[in-house]
């Protein structure tokens, strides 16, 4: 039985008699509830649990060419803000396009170069899949393309089992099928509006999940870093450093003086940025100032640096189709699907809760299960034209929300610019150095690591920051997507404990007043003499009513201990406060029969209090 299922059947023409209890106060008429047929409540119940915002209010007493707008705008949100666009709108959305422009550039090949793609394939998922999200996307401040743990899950879980250097063409088409299937998971969650099950990644697991992802990926960077060549394709932390320190022989000095020196300019502007809001800009531009010098310093002194690998010939041109590159059939199918559903529930999660944040900031409203379908169409249309998973990043939204974005045009501008580099300036990127791509890997992930949250988590609920650290190392000693499983597991079993143990008080009077609480919470209770007053904090289903019997039977033991190591008066009366119960099942209800049963072969009163569900319970009772 769900929650709010207290509903009137049969009791249509049932009253409560008004009776006086004490001087002054009396028991009050309740007020029942129409009779509804069984498909009245069905309909009421599915409409409660699909359709809690209502999205069809709208179109209720409209015309005919009212609802045909509105199903546009609803549909297809740029059809909402572009009639009451204005050119001074304009000026902010370049501005801020042509910046995350910068910064989406350096990082859409660093990505496809994580997820072991080609860097070519990171430009062209910074093109398509921001035009389309313009199209269908409802929040304003959103940049859209690549992001870190998306690209590192992907890496990690295809070259499990196809190597990117053997078997490239096999492997990219795998990439492309992974990203269609997370689009299609994607839009599958918004049209059926199953948004809930995102939900169930809950922000301590999160956390503990980034932050462990995060330090995977920066030590998966030191092959970069350092210059080594042969370097394990593992996701674990003592493989990894294993690996490192395996090959120092490989170690260059040349590639470590770069890599670390941008690393630490990078990070540099990253702390400025943080410290003042204003000069989000220093480093927005610092990944691509970071290329441009570091592309310079290869090519001048490209006779004394030998050891310093750089990424060589990309393609010019637009996004080449790739829908007959899906691979639908074959041994391999599984792997692909597995990997879109995890990369999509990620992707998806960081998308609207990053939507969702900058909404806040502006006062509008993002819809998920709109998201959901936008972000899902978004990935499906990117893998016909050359593109892996993509949503909506915090660093590119960050950078955008800063720069003054007003409308979804500025990912139309980030796409435009992208573009122009698609089609002139790709020749510019052949000497660009592999430890630069590592080094703005490292600077973007690293603030994924949100230990202040963590210690948040210590200070608040210690079982959060279990699931936290579970998720945590699960990540960074076992592996990446098991590292997810752990953390939905965690999350799971914290929902499952809430409901199969649920709180219960033992109440108290405050002196001199009609008001009861708890006596392990105020002081200023104190028991009532020969009652025992208790209340239960949650609805009384199956999985919780065994605990609950035993947890009052041992209230009662505990209150016969006590009124005899105090010689107090013998315990007379049970009462139940069931204010907080906001449903009961036929589980429930036996258990508080078997309760009474046991309550009268003892000689003790058992009373039901603030019972909105007296409806349910059987007169016995």
């Amino acid at each position: 039985m769900g929650v709010n299922s207290n509903r009137v059947e049969d009791f249509s023409s049932h009253r409560i008699n008004t009776e006086p209890v004490m001087p002054g106060m009396e028991i009050h008429t309740v007020c029942l509830s129409p009779k509804k047929t069984t498909l009245q409540k069905l309909k009421q119940r599915l409409s409660e649990i699909f359709f809690p915002d209502d999205p069809l209010y709208r179109f209720k007493n409209q015309t005919w060419r009212k609802k045909l707008l509105l199903g546009l705008q609803f549909l297809f949100p740029i059809f909402q803000w572009a009639p009451e666009y204005r050119l001074k709108l304009l000026r902010s959305d370049i501005i801020s396009g042509l910046t995350i422009a910068s910064l989406a550039i350096p990082q859409g090949i660093s990505y496809a170069k994580l997820a072991n793609l080609p860097p070519i394939v990171g430009l062209y998922s910074s093109f398509v899949p921001p035009l389309i999200y313009a199209i269908l996307g409802s929040s304003s401040h959103l940049g859209v393309g690549p992001v870190s743990i998306a690209s590192l899950i992907m890496g990690s879980m295809l070259s499990e089992t196809v190597s990117p250097r053997d078997e490239p063409i096999l492997y990219l088409k795998l990439a492309f099928t992974a990203t269609f299937f997370a689009g299609l998971f994607q839009a599958s969650l918004g049209l059926l509006r199953l948004g809930f099950v995102i939900d169930f990644l809950s922000k301590a697991t999160l956390v503990g999940f980034m932050s462990g992802a995060a330090v995977i990926v920066s030590l998966q960077q030191l092959k970069g870093l350092l210059g080594i060549s042969h370097f394990t394709s593992k996701m674990q932390f003592i493989p990894v450093m294993s690996s490192v320190f395996k090959h120092r022989d490989e170690w260059s000095w040349q590639t470590i003086v770069m890599g670390f020196s941008f690393l630490v300019f990078m990070l540099t502007t990253r702390h400025i940025s943080m410290k003042r809001a204003k000069l989000f800009w220093v480093s927005a531009a610092a990944p691509l100032t970071s290329v441009i010098l570091s592309t310079l310093l290869v090519f001048c002194l490209r006779s004394k640096t030998h050891k310093i690998s750089f990424i060589g010939h990309l393609p010019k041109g637009l996004n080449p189709p790739s829908a007959n590159m899906l691979y639908f059939s074959g041994p391999d199918l599984e792997l692909a699907i597995k990997t879109g559903i995890v990369t999509g529930i990620l992707s998806l999660t960081e998308g609207i809760s990053v939507g969702r944040t900058f909404a806040a900031l502006k006062n509008y409203q993002v819809d998920g299960n709109k998201e959901m379908m936008a972000i899902g169409l978004m990935n499906m249309a990117g893998s016909c034209s050359s593109c892996f998973v993509t949503t909506g990043s915090f660093s590119r939204s960050a950078v955008n929300y800063n720069a003054g974005a007003q409308t979804a045009v500025s990912n139309i501008v980030m796409a435009t610019a992208v573009l122009v580099t698609l089609l002139f300036l790709m020749p510019l990127f052949y000497y660009t150095p592999n430890v630069i791509l590592g080094a703005i890997i490292i600077s973007a992930v690293i603030g994924l690591i949100d230990y202040q949250a963590a210690y948040c988590l210590w200070k608040v609920d210690k079982l959060d920051f279990l699931a936290c650290l579970c998720s945590f190392f699960g990540v960074l000693f076992i592996s990446v997507p098991l590292g997810l499983g752990i953390a939905v597991g965690v999350s799971v079993f914290k929902i499952l404990l809430h409901v199969t143990r649920p709180n219960s008080l033992i109440m108290g009077n405050i002196k001199g007043t009609q008001i009861y609480h708890s006596l392990s919470r105020y002081k200023e209770a104190s028991r009532v003499p020969s009652f025992l007053i208790l209340a239960i904090e949650s609805p009384i289903y199956f999985a919780n009513s065994t605990y609950l019997q035993e947890r009052i039977l041992r209230w009662i033991r505990e209150e016969d201990e006590w009124i005899k190591a105090n010689d107090r008066s013998p315990l007379k009366c049970i009462i139940l406060d069931m204010t907080a119960v906001t449903a009961i099942d036929t589980s429930g209800i036996d258990l508080l029969c078997e309760l009474r049963k046991m309550m009268e072969k003892r000689s003790l009163k058992f009373v039901l209090f603030s019972c909105s569900l007296c409806w349910q319970i059987p007169s016995e009772v």
